[in-house]
């Protein structure tokens, strides 16, 4: 799962089912319908405490159109998850002494670039160098065309490496796509006859398949993002061009029972798992550990059209949720901050959501440094295409959202900026004010 970047003085540590009536449920529950009712997130959710869903809920609509609420046995597209699921029968295979992590990718596809010095562990944790097909310039041009093995294969072997195999980690959802193909040589099984045979079947997950033309009859959503003041419909993909890197979808108690089977030893061995869960570079094999706080949790995220969604799960306390937003008007890893915050018990003010067009003249007005008496940082404001952009002393540029034409947001950090004038403004974050002036 992506970091959660989180910025300037303070660290955020990080139809409906209740389990129980506890606070902290009813305040994600507002939490999420604050994001709803303001045309951010439309999705569901999954909290599990070790066998046990604790809180459920789904928001908004699967198909807008047609006015179908989404409830919490809705099934979404999950993209990247979907790994998990590759990663899994790969290790299933392990065990089953088919393969091994050294094995080369030659002995599968000789053809692609290297392929004598890629090993299957490589293209589990994106060592490989492969040159990732979906951040092809022409890639968008043909997710609605069904593709061929012979086709997607041929796309992928066109590109030249982009590193030299092990000299580094970087994201590819080609590794996956191979993986994919050589799951499929072993068994004499498609992928999808895999994940139904190996993981689906055996747990029960009654909402996970793979995805073909989105049903609403089947209760399968559609993706939406937000323009002119309404969620319009994103184009649907051909599932043969996420195939085993993306092409599942599911429901977020499903997942939430696939991760905790996963850790349980229900799927693979427990040193299968360890593998998986090994890190180098930033990457496990088929998962990443994304913080909150001391908290540390095993999962992945996923984005395919306008879907976005994260799963993660904590061993020490057998915690696992799973969020999935069909309306993308929001980041979701902001969203599950919120989330885990108010699970947590953790001040988290619901963001001020509230926008306001403001003109580049006013805008300009507030660019400079301005330094603070209060603090030993200082400011600096820039102008881009997307707005007014801040900066702290050692710290990520980040993007401030107008609430009115002197008062500005930046929620991912409960930041609130008040200009008092062009030369002077009052930083409030964390209950505490900052003053600034310009230099």
């Amino acid at each position: 799962m992506k970091k959660t970047a989180l910025f300037l003085f303070f660290v955020v540590a990080g139809a409906q089912c209740f389990a129980q009536t506890e606070p902290k449920f009813e305040k994600i529950d507002a939490l999420l319908n604050h994001f709803y009712s303001n045309d951010r997130f439309m999705g569901s959710i999954s909290i599990r405490e070790k066998n046990d869903v604790v809180f459920e809920s789904a928001y908004g609509y699967a198909d807008v159109e047609n006015g179908i609420k989404a409830t919490t046995h809705t099934k979404y597209k999950i993209g990247s998850i979907t790994k998990m699921f590759t990663a899994a029968i790969v290790f299933q295979l392990i065990e089953d002494k088919k393969l091994t992590l050294d094995t080369k990718l030659s002995q599968f596809y000789p053809d692609v670039k290297n392929a004598d010095s890629i090993s299957i562990g490589q293209l589990l944790n994106h060592k490989s160098g492969i040159y990732n097909y979906t951040d092809a310039p022409e890639f968008m041009e043909y997710t609605s065309s069904p593709q061929t093995k012979t086709e997607l294969l041929n796309r992928i072997m066109s590109y030249e490496p982009a590193f030299k195999p092990g000299e580094k980690a970087e994201y590819s959802n080609s590794n996956y796509i191979l993986l994919g193909f050589i799951i499929e040589d072993i068994t004499k099984k498609t992928y999808k006859a895999n994940v139904n045979d190996r993981i689906v079947n055996p747990l029960k997950l009654k909402n996970t398949y793979y995805f073909s033309k989105t049903n609403p009859k089947r209760n399968e959503a559609y993706s939406y993002h937000f323009k002119d003041g309404k969620w319009i419909q994103s184009d649907e993909w051909d599932s043969s061009i996420a195939y085993a890197a993306g092409a599942l979808l599911s429901t977020p108690n499903d997942l939430t029972k696939f991760i905790k089977a996963l850790f349980d030893g229900k799927i693979i061995k427990p040193e299968s798992l360890e593998q998986m869960k090994k890190m180098d570079m930033g990457y496990g094999k088929g998962m990443f550990i994304f913080p909150f706080g001391e908290r540390h949790f095993y999962g992945h995220n996923g984005g395919i059209e306008s879907f976005s969604s994260v799963l993660g799960y904590y061993p020490k306390e057998q915690m696992a949720i799973s969020i999935i937003q069909n309306g993308n008007n929001y980041d979701i890893d902001e969203i599950m901050v919120g989330v885990l915050s108010c699970y947590y018990k953790i001040p988290y003010p619901l963001p001020n959501l509230k926008t306001v067009t403001v003109s580049a003249d006013i805008l300009k007005g507030y660019l400079g440094v301005f330094a603070s008496k209060d603090i030993p940082l200082k400011m600096t404001f820039t102008y881009t295409e997307e707005g007014l952009m801040a900066q702290a002393t050692g710290q990520s540029e980040f993007p401030l959202t107008p609430v009115a034409d002197n008062e500005f947001v930046f929620n991912p950090a409960s930041i609130n900026i008040v200009f008092k004038d062009k030369n002077s403004f009052v930083l409030k974050q964390g209950g505490m004010e900052f003053n600034f002036t310009r230099e």
